[in-house]
């Protein structure tokens, strides 16, 4: 698995830093949270056939595109967005803000999800 991790989210960090002038930053995430999808909805529904030790190859290529999409979209573009947003002598300070409010707001899903 560190294999496919490693070559599915090393390129994925230099695509977007070859593209991230050419696509924008809100093309970049929203075709790719698109391919994440797409990929995870192949694996989710044919789970049982790529689960088996034939089609183990299969499913760790697909499982690397997806790693490959995440850190060629949402993974960078969430920290170059930060970065590129707040003035310099406040950025570490709003960067965490950012990040708990994030936070916050799966905790609150989740328990909101639990008590419906």
């Amino acid at each position: 698995m560190f294999v496919v991790a490693m070559f599915g989210t090393f390129p994925g960090y230099w695509f977007t830093v070859a593209f991230i002038e050419k696509l924008g930053r809100f093309r970049i995430q929203l075709m790719e949270f698109f391919f994440m999808s797409v990929f995870m909805f192949i694996i989710g529904i044919k789970y049982k056939e790529l689960a088996t030790k034939e089609n183990r190859c299969v499913f760790s290529g697909l499982y690397g595109l997806t790693f490959f999409f995440a850190n060629f979209g949402p993974n960078s573009t969430t920290f170059v967005l930060l970065a590129e947003l707040f003035l310099t002598r406040v950025r570490s300070t709003c960067h965490a803000i950012s990040a708990a409010c994030g936070k916050a707001g799966v905790i609150m899903s989740v328990f909101g999800k639990s008590t419906l």
